[in-house]
């Protein structure tokens, strides 16, 4: 079997299954070797309720000596019941689970595991899984995979799908040989096969780091090239200082911070070098980057010259642009913007391709929409790309062809390590806004366990009473995928909120596996007040700004990456009204507490970044998701920052020793970089 074949080739898969694995990204065989496992399970041996650790997932059989009691509350129906091991009883809850009422009978006896909870000296296990013996004993001392998935298509069928790819899979060894005893790397054949099904975790530890070597390695060669080409390259757009920006920064009502004028100088500095700038600019969210933007678009639409701002989504493109708009009517700037999104009808988009390539408009904000093939600038000299980890390198890229060696500005408020960010963004200049302005109020923080939730919601409550807004974050969509039954879904947690709150709060829900244009109506219904309460996966931490919104609550916090939790904070404390964030630890582990408390020290998010780094050990491999920042398919630049700087040292090397990669020794490299050119730098995004 090819890596190129399509999905639907491999036995047991018809098109409505392939139907399921593209909406996921699986299209091919290798998009689908190249699906990593999210998690794996393990299957320990049934234990006494007593034996079971506070917070840990745990298996036990149960005798159910009386029928449990069903109620309605709202849409959702709630089963509970008690099990008994012999000696001790537990608590047993069920939420929409209504097939179960004719399966849990009194007098009988059942297998169940799920998370063991220990609440003021009574035991409690919320929606458990039911086994029969002999499906838990097959199960039992094994690394079980568990796939991202999406309605309709069980891990099961990805488990069988990934089994017969990986049987009928093999690569040779690209990598010098001196770098394969360097590093002592897994062939990369049997890193795919163990990391999909490990035989033990020392082998799965050990296949998943030459998957993240390959990651790094491939990146950085990559970037390396490109900065060799980008160093020294001349503008086709000079620019002249104009005094549209000085004015413009002496009509504001606020004052710049230190931080924003340094910034603003190397920015400007660079538009008027005569060489193309490519500058990256890190700051936290609120610092101000915006406003820059704005002056380098000032300076090259009064140079004459058409400038573009890219935006990862619609709502956030169509803020800018109405910023933009509210601007330049106050201020009289010689903008001429146009908004061109994925959602505009085909004769309004008609018109805007013609307004670009006539020279109409001077600014064009938008998505992905200003990349395509119809999108002709006439001179286009500036590129902005806001919240650049969720573009590839190759988007960027595609952009700034597009006006034919631009000048590129890329912003983001991901808090990456300095040190890791030079690594990162070798191809770039960077800028750090370090400080808020002076008007901001700090995020009062709280960090506590699961039993706090009955005061939350009091407290949103009240939030809300008052005018105020409020998102609750989940690190799921829906209930379903293995090994995440202690894990908060949007979809359930929607339901439970609108039980627990008044009738008269609105609540929705949002994720990302939903239609755009349901997104976006969403998005919009909150930011203009007429939803109340926003339960969310972390598709809000870009591209959303609500000065209203005063409560953000993360369920499961210590899933998430410290820096992600900093980033999705973000999304409050963007008004003149006191906010607060409620960290919700579900593990109730100690060790999870006390990591998490670092994000009650600081609301720096540079800080919290480098304590990220110290903090993450090797049992968090697979335990804490994503940080969100380069997102890279399995490689995680906190996890691992180690491998990444050692990646980094052994590139420059090798490039130093054979930029060329003539000698005989790199002819698989050069012919493995030859032949998937383009493929190792256009990571997924999240």
């Amino acid at each position: 079997m090819k890596y190129s074949d399509d999905i639907i080739k491999l036995k047991g898969i018809g098109e409505k299954t392939a139907k399921l694995f593209r909406r996921i990204g699986i299209c091919t065989t290798g998009d689908l070797l190249s699906y990593y496992p999210r998690d794996y399970q393990t299957f320990s041996a049934p234990v006494k309720i007593a034996e079971a650790a506070k917070g840990d997932v745990a298996a036990m059989k149960l005798f159910i000596p009386s029928d449990f009691k069903w109620k309605k509350v709202h849409n959702l129906t709630v089963g509970s019941g008690v099990g008994s091991d012999g000696t001790d009883k537990i608590f047993l809850t069920f939420f929409n689970t209504p097939y179960l009422k004719s399966k849990l009978t009194a007098g009988s006896s059942y297998l169940f595991r799920g998370r063991v909870k220990n609440e003021n000296g009574k035991y409690h296990m919320d929606q458990p899984k039911l086994f029969t013996w002999d499906e838990y004993e097959e199960k039992m001392g094994q690394l079980q995979p568990c796939y991202s998935l999406t309605a309709g298509l069980p891990n099961g069928t990805v488990v069988r799908a990934v089994k017969q790819a990986v049987e009928g899979y093999n690569e040779e060894e690209y990598l010098p040989e001196d770098i394969v005893k360097e590093y002592g790397l897994m062939c990369p054949g049997e890193a795919i096969r163990q990391i999909h099904f490990p035989k033990d975790w020392n082998t799965l530890v050990e296949a998943r780091r030459r998957l993240v070597f390959d990651e790094f390695f491939l990146f950085l060669f990559s970037i390396r090239r490109m900065k060799e080409y980008n160093e020294n390259l001349a503008t086709e757009y000079p620019m002249i200082e104009t005094a549209w920006t000085g004015r413009f920064q002496e009509a504001l009502p606020y004052r710049l911070t230190r931080a924003q004028e340094q910034v603003w100088k190397e920015i400007e500095s660079d538009l008027v070098s005569g060489k193309c700038m490519n500058r990256l600019i890190q700051g936290d969210v609120g610092s101000g980057k915006t406003i820059l933007a704005f002056l380098a678009l000032l300076l090259a639409v009064s140079n004459g010259y058409q400038g573009a701002l890219m935006a990862p989504t619609e709502i956030l493109a169509s803020q800018h642009f109405e910023q933009l708009c509210q601007m330049s009517e106050r201020y009289g700037l010689p903008f001429r913007p146009v908004l061109l999104t994925g959602s505009a009808g085909m004769a309004a988009k008609k018109k805007i391709y013609r307004q670009i390539e006539e020279g109409e408009v001077n600014v064009i904000i938008g998505t992905h929409a200003l990349i395509q093939e119809k999108v002709i600038y006439q001179n286009l000299a500036l590129v902005i790309t806001d919240e650049q980890h969720r573009f590839g390198v190759r988007q960027r890229e595609s952009l700034g062809e597009k006006g034919g060696c631009a000048h590129v500005l890329v912003m983001s408020a991901t808090p990456i390590p300095r040190t890791l960010a030079i690594i990162l963004y070798g191809d770039m200049h960077l800028s750090v806004i370090n400080e808020l302005p002076a008007n901001r109020l700090p995020i009062k923080n709280c960090v506590v366990g699961t039993s706090y939730r009955k005061k939350a919601y009091e407290f949103i409550t009240r939030e809300v009473q008052k005018g105020n807004q409020a998102y609750v974050i989940c690190p799921m969509v829906e209930e379903g995928e293995e090994g995440t039954d202690d894990l908060e879904n949007v979809t359930d947690y929607g339901q439970k909120l609108r039980s627990e709150l008044p009738e008269d709060i609105h609540v929705e829900i949002l994720h990302g596996k939903m239609k755009s244009a349901d997104k976006k109506r969403i998005m919009e219904a909150f930011a203009a007040g007429d939803i109340h309460v926003l339960v969310s996966t972390t598709v809000i931490e870009v591209g959303i700004n609500v000065p209203a919104a005063t409560v953000m609550m993360v369920e499961n916090a210590e899933r998430f990456g410290l820096a992600q939790l900093h980033q999705l904070r973000g999304r409050i404390g963007r008004g003149n009204r006191q906010s607060y964030c409620i960290f919700i630890n579900g593990s109730g582990k100690d060790t999870s507490m006390e990591r998490l408390k670092i994000l009650n020290q600081s609301n720096d998010g540079f800080y919290i970044a480098e304590e990220d780094l110290k903090l993450r050990g090797p049992g968090d491999l697979f335990g804490i998701r994503q940080s969100g920042a380069m997102a890279f398919r399995i490689a995680d630049i906190y996890q691992d920052s180690d491998i990444l700087k050692r990646v980094s040292i052994t590139v420059d090397s090798l490039l130093e020793k054979d930029r060329e990669l003539k000698d005989e020794n790199h002819a698989m490299l050069k012919r493995y970089l030859n032949e998937n050119a383009g493929n190792f730098i256009d990571f997924r995004t999240i």
